[in-house]
């Protein structure tokens, strides 16, 4: 028990800013067992958010409401995912070979296509969550919660499928798993299914075809410029398919 405990405490360290016990350490080999956490954190910023919203909705106005949690959710991540979305956009914009891209996403600075991608980013995510709050709260809620779940849930199967990209001392260092048994992954998936049962349709399960087609897509994107992911793009994966399932939810609403 305690060493499951040490395991999710390790996922609980490096994926958000939560304090964790002092026992934990930087242990490479739980950070790899540790991923079978990572929906599960995907659980704690959703439902943090959702609480936000639910609370704040009560005396300000619902584009307020969402600006706040998106800041709650940053503020608990420390941008972790935000960062690696950051870098991909400019790594695979600026760069023409897998060494460049490599070294322009291992440099802190912020440069256009970052700039650009998070406003889109950031603009999509607010536009689909003031829609989903005019239509229905609860289902907005529950959407919310869905989608860091499902999106941490498929940076997972990349870790799974592909292999990591750079193994250089020089780059800019990330906690990052590189290796996942089919077994963490089955743990991993576990964490979804309590999800998707919060809204008790069919129509939801349907979510996985866009959110795993993104996936494939990206994860070839990286490999053929790359040759693997690295934590940047496990981040910026996580992100997309975060908007992914949000516009998902949006569009499959008059269905429900």
């Amino acid at each position: 028990m305690k060493k499951e405990l040490r395991i999710f405490f390790t996922a609980l360290m490096f994926y958000t800013r939560i304090p964790c016990p002092v026992w934990v350490d930087h242990s490479e080999d739980y950070l790899n067992k540790a991923t079978r956490y990572f929906p599960l954190i995907g659980w704690l910023i959703g439902l943090a958010m959702a609480l936000v919203i639910y609370g704040s909705l009560f005396i300000l106005p619902i584009s307020v409401c969402v600006i706040l949690a998106l800041a709650v959710s940053v503020l608990m991540t420390g941008a972790f995912h935000e960062d690696g979305f950051g870098d991909v956009c400019d790594g695979f914009g600026g760069g023409w070979t897998k060494s460049q891209i490599l070294e322009i996403m291992k440099d802190s600075r912020v440069g256009t296509y970052s700039v650009v991608g998070f406003i889109l980013l950031f603009a999509l995510k607010m536009a689909v969550l003031i829609s989903l709050l005019e239509l229905n709260q609860w289902f907005a809620l529950k959407s919310l919660v869905l989608a860091h779940v499902l999106s941490r849930w498929s940076s997972l199967t990349i870790v799974y499928t592909h292999s990591y990209s750079r193994e250089d001392a020089s780059s800019k260092i990330k906690p990052i798993a590189k290796e996942l048994t089919f077994k963490n992954l089955l743990i991993g998936s576990v964490w979804v299914l309590p999800a998707l049962v919060l809204f008790n349709n069919w129509w939801i399960v349907a979510v996985f075809v866009p959110v795993y087609g993104m996936k494939v897509y990206l994860a070839a994107y990286f490999q053929k410029w790359i040759d693997g992911y690295t934590g940047d793009c496990l981040g910026a994966a996580q992100q997309i398919n975060e908007v992914v399932t949000l516009i998902y939810c949006l569009g499959v609403w008059k269905f429900i």
